[in-house]
């Protein structure tokens, strides 16, 4: 496939290029910050008329895509002031996929976020795993910003039976060099309650994508996506135990069993995590 990825020069951004690149698609890297490079244009997707121009085509680099993978946004709240989050995240979200829909770009693939969930866990999950059957709790406006645009998604599929937009919620997105730290996180268990000792190893997120990409069926859908076992050496069973006792477990919970659930995109999109910190962090005392 021919493929924009907005972002792309951020830590998931980079790992998903790389990921599709080595499957022998044809990678059109867009970011508003980067090095000159082949295949990278520098694009404001808060501009309208920037972001169209840049799906349609760019003179000696492409003339056309069939799809889009949207990671481009401020990633996180208190890097910004509020106000600013919100008009970059939904104006750079709303202009990519209506301008992906003006030029005939049917496969939308938008990065979405684990704090959809009620993150930080100030106020309890429902229940644990955490899964996407319960309504989104947005708790900040970063937050907010990833739900609004997971609610103006499952419109644009409405207007449009052809088009697939397919939401990733990914949990806090890690590389190698970031392990070195989990041995510390045993110390205290508050730590990473947050987002109940989750994360993502990026090149397990771009896993996701590509599977999300192949997959492109009409219509919306919602995806958490984290790894297989939390960033604790303790047991998840444990974990859930101690820090939220009236949560109710749905399950008997493996060794370090997520709490985040990845059952549906295991089900629906064949994601299947090959990624641990395990593999690579020291123990404290090594």
């Amino acid at each position: 496939m021919r493929i924009a990825v907005t972002g792309a020069n951020g830590k998931l951004g980079r790992a998903v290029v790389e990921q599709l690149r080595d499957s022998d698609h044809l990678v059109i890297a867009l970011d508003q910050a980067g090095e000159r490079a082949p295949g990278f244009v520098r694009v404001d997707f808060t501009d309208y008329g920037q972001t169209v121009d840049a799906l349609s085509g760019i003179d000696g680099v492409h003339d056309g895509l069939d799809a889009v993978v949207h990671l481009a946004a401020v990633p996180a709240s208190g890097l910004l002031p509020d106000a600013s989050t919100f008009h970059n995240n939904m104006t750079a979200t709303f202009n990519v996929l209506q301008g992906a829909r003006r030029v005939g770009i049917r496969t939308i693939v938008t990065a979405s976020s684990e704090t959809v969930l009620g993150i930080p866990f100030d106020t309890p999950p429902p229940y644990l795993p955490i899964d996407e059957v319960y309504d989104t709790r947005p708790e900040s406006i970063y937050s907010l910003t990833k739900h609004l645009e997971e609610q103006l998604a499952t419109k644009l599929v409405r207007w449009d039976d052809e088009l697939s937009i397919t939401a990733l919620r990914f949990s806090n997105v890690m590389d190698v060099a970031d392990y070195a730290e989990f041995p510390a996180y045993d110390a205290d268990p508050l730590i990473r309650k947050w987002n109940a000792w989750g994360y993502i190893d990026a090149r397990d997120g771009a896993q996701a994508v590509e599977r999300a990409l192949t997959l492109s069926r009409p219509g919306f859908e919602a995806y958490i996506i984290a790894a297989a076992d939390t960033v604790m050496s303790r047991s998840s069973a444990s974990l859930a135990a101690e820090v939220f006792p009236a949560v109710t477990v749905t399950k008997t919970l493996a060794e370090h069993e997520t709490l985040l659930s990845i059952d549906k995109a295991r089900e629906l999109l064949g994601y299947e995590p090959r990624h641990s910190w395990r593999d690579h962090a020291a123990p404290l005392d090594a």
